[in-house]
């Protein structure tokens, strides 16, 4: 099922997969509902989220896990695999906070993911977020997945941070503690498109994928303690 394509030229542009009928139009109505915000299109199953992402190229899809059809993981695979649709950015919105789902959804090209129980206005902010470009999660999914690979046999692949400045060091326990660019702009008192420059040369310097990653190097390094995950 679709909605209408069109909308305001500023609005982020969101598609909302889910198998739950009745779930997938409230998340609509609440999105639609939003000013800077327009649902483009509903998928059903994960085969038509793809091709939906396809024919109207939202900026964020909201990805389901399980749904018919192809599920959430190999939707957003094969999105996040289309050098054609690289301008999309994936928000997994799932009931369980199993880690091999969310191993899974970051192995697959997600950019961020959230539990079905976060408070709505948490949601706004998470396709925002996204849409912004960072890699969001819950807290007590990063808190569980950071344990689980910090837990892992072996000596771990420790990403130094011996090349950093003193500020991409602020500003990477910031990021550790799960703050947004906005946050860690009005913490730092710098400008949001400075911090934008700082994230960028953190990715680089340390190796990493997404904001995720960067996480585990502050963890690896001792920059923030692991948080109990009960």
């Amino acid at each position: 099922m679709t909605t209408d394509p069109g909308g305001p030229p500023t609005s982020i542009r969101v598609l909302v997969a889910d198998d739950q009928p009745l779930l997938r139009h409230s998340l609509a109505l609440l999105i639609d509902g939003t000013p800077g915000l327009t649902v483009v299109g509903q998928a059903a199953t994960g085969h038509e989220a793809v091709s939906l992402t396809r024919a109207r190229r939202p900026h964020v899809v909201l990805m389901d896990i399980r749904m018919p059809d192809g599920d959430g993981i190999e939707a957003t695979g094969r999105i996040a695999a289309a050098p054609d649709l690289s301008g999309t950015r994936i928000l997994v919105l799932s009931m369980f906070a199993l880690d091999e789902y969310v191993a899974a959804a970051l192995r697959a090209g997600a950019h961020g993911f959230l539990l079905k129980d976060a408070h709505p206005d948490q949601l706004v902010d998470a396709i925002r977020r996204t849409h912004a470009g960072e890699s969001l999660f819950a807290p007590s999914i990063l808190t569980r997945f950071v344990a689980h690979y910090l837990d892992r046999p072996g000596p771990p692949e420790v990403r130094r941070i011996d090349r950093l400045t003193g500020r991409e060091t602020e500003v990477l326990s910031l990021v550790a503690r799960g703050l947004s660019n906005d946050e860690i702009a009005r913490t730092l008192t710098i400008s949001v498109k400075t911090v934008k420059t700082h994230v960028g040369n953190l990715l680089a310097k340390l190796d990493a994928r997404d904001r995720a990653q960067l996480v585990i190097a502050a963890y690896e390094n001792d920059l923030v303690a692991p948080r109990s995950s009960a």
